[in-house]
Formats: C-alpha cells, sequence, structure tokens
C-alpha cells in the first residue's frame, strides 16, 4: 500500500478520480487513444480475482461495441503510462490483441491513483462481502496512514464506548476522520462495520480463498464455516464447489455432520488411560506366568517412555 510523509486533510470523496469514473467532470481532459503496450499494471493491485465468465461476457461487448468507458492512466514518462482503473478492459484489450486503447491521462499521485483502484474496486457489483471488506479496511489504512490492524483496533473502540479513554479516542482528529471516511461511503457506520463485516476477516483461509476466487457464494460460505473439524469443514467445502450445492443442501449436510457427531463418544486420553487401567485390573493377568511375563514386558516400556518424557 502506497505510503507518505504528509498527513492527509480530513476525508472528502476524491472527486476529481470518481469524476473521471463516473464521466461527470467537465474539466476532464477528453479521452485519447494510446497504444495498449505502453500502459502497464501498478505494482500492486486491491483487484485479485476477475471471474472468467464476466470476463468472457466483457470481451465479447468489446468485439461489438468496442471500448465504451476509457481506462484511466497516469503517465510515468513520455511514452509509458500505469493503469490506474479500468483493469478488466485493460485485460480484455490484451485478449484481443488490441493495438490502441481509449485512455484519459491524469497525473495522480501514488496515493490517488491506490485510492481510485481501490474506490473502482468497490463499485463491481460481483463484489462479495468479504472483498468488499478488504477493499474498505485498505481505504481506511491508505487515508488514515496507518496499518489495517490499527484501523481494526480504531474500529473496535466502538464495542466500549463508556470508557472515558475510549471516549477521548473517539473524539480525536483521526477517529472523526474514520467516520467521516464511512460517512462519504454511506454503507456503513463504523459500529455497524464492527458488527457485520470484520467477522469475515476470521473466517477459515481455504473459505476465504473460495469467496475470491468466486468459487462459492457469502451464504454459503458462511454456512460452512460454522464446521469446526478443520477436515470435515474441507471436504463439505470441495463438495459444495464441485457439486454446486444449494444453502439448504449444505445445512442438511452440516446438520448430518451435527448428527453423527453427537452419536460418537468423545474419547479423551485420560479416559483411554483410565479404561486401559481397569481392564488390566480386572484380567488380573498375574495369575497367568505366561501373560503376566509379557504386561511386564509392556509395562517396562512404559515406564522407559515416561522417564524420557520427565527427563526432557
Amino acid at each position: 500500500m502506497p505510503t507518505s510523509k504528509t498527513p492527509k486533510q480530513p476525508y472528502q470523496i476524491n472527486t476529481q478520480g470518481i469524476d473521471l469514473l463516473f464521466g461527470a467532470d467537465d474539466e476532464a481532459p477528453p479521452p485519447q487513444s494510446i497504444s495498449l503496450k505502453s500502459i502497464q499494471l501498478p505494482p500492486q493491485q486491491p483487484r485479485r480475482y476477475f471471474a472468467p465468465q464476466k470476463l468472457e461476457s466483457l470481451i465479447t461487448s468489446i468485439q461489438q461495441q468496442g471500448i465504451l468507458q476509457p481506462l484511466i492512466v497516469r503517465p510515468l514518462d513520455d511514452e509509458h503510462y500505469e493503469l490506474v482503473a479500468g483493469e478488466r478492459r485493460y485485460r480484455a484489450a490484451q485478449t484481443l490483441t488490441l493495438e490502441t486503447v481509449p485512455v484519459v491521462i491524469r497525473a495522480f499521485s501514488n496515493d490517488e491513483a491506490w485510492e481510485i483502484a481501490l474506490l473502482e474496486n468497490l463499485q463491481r457489483e460481483d463484489l462479495n462481502p468479504l472483498e468488499e471488506t478488504e477493499a474498505i479496511l485498505q481505504l481506511l489504512a491508505n487515508r488514515l496512514q496507518i496499518t489495517s490492524d490499527e484501523v481494526i483496533a480504531l474500529i473496535n473502540l466502538t464495542a466500549h464506548p463508556k470508557r472515558e479513554s475510549v471516549h477521548n479516542v473517539m473524539h480525536s482528529e483521526q477517529w472523526l476522520q474514520l467516520e467521516s471516511i464511512f460517512t462519504a461511503l454511506g454503507r456503513f457506520t463504523p459500529n455497524s462495520f464492527r458488527v457485520n463485516r470484520l467477522p469475515l476477516l476470521k473466517l477459515p483461509d481455504e473459505i476465504k480463498a473460495a469467496l475470491n476466487q468466486g468459487e462459492i457464494d457469502y451464504t454459503k460460505a458462511k454456512a460452512i464455516a460454522q464446521i469446526k473439524d478443520p477436515q470435515q469443514r474441507k471436504e463439505l467445502l470441495e463438495k459444495a464447489v464441485t457439486q454446486d450445492l444449494s444453502l439448504s443442501q449444505i445445512k442438511e449436510e452440516i446438520t448430518t455432520l451435527s448428527r453423527q457427531a453427537a452419536s460418537t463418544p468423545i474419547i479423551t486420553p485420560q479416559k483411554t488411560l483410565s479404561d486401559t487401567y481397569q481392564r488390566l485390573k480386572n484380567a488380573q493377568l498375574w495369575k497367568d506366568p505366561q501373560k503376566w511375563k509379557k504386561a511386564q514386558t509392556l509395562l517396562k516400556k512404559l515406564e522407559e517412555l515416561i522417564e524420557e518424557n520427565v527427563s526432557n
């Protein structure tokens, strides 16, 4: 994530970048055509996954109508540009081996370019809740010039509004700036974001990966995440993806797993030892010399194992 030594002012939507994205800036420069090969992707991008079917649909549309909305780029030198917004169009143009593409060229700073990319990411129709959560956290971290973990800690203060120290922090310039960002985005308050979105970051890694790759939707992923056993969770996730299970089918699978778990007795190491001791005592192996000799050999190995554990 880009960093800056200059503190940012209280948050305002970057109208220069947003207006360029949606064509509302009368003073924006007109689009012009440049070589596709002169455009390069930024070193770090907020968007990590593109649904193949969505990209194919865009490719078909461009074949029929051309690129209707120009890409946004910023100049690197006289002949090279860095993509700021429009990565799907850029990738579709590459697939179609287009020689030129329409662009709007603006001299954005690193922070401005990163922010516009994040904001464009938040406008995606196919954005799932986890991706949206991550994008908002990145935007907050960029604007407040702190890490995502520090943003989360700041937002979590809303869980303790009556503490005096929290009261002071929540009236600080940093907190007011955070609130203004949420107001500008118009989707959450800090508290609703904490309650409804931050828990998504604690989803198991395989669930988050399936979500970000578009393999499963959020409601199904959330249901599967309830399974505590990692192996059972992984198996159900794979089954849900490969067989395209509905949410009701997934819930039926979870109910079945819960019933199996309830009917299976929990055997702890302590119970195993206790049961073995009782069975050994009841068997009275010492009455049979041969069996007792075998038992003593095994008991000696156990003693050696215990001594080895104590010495370590």
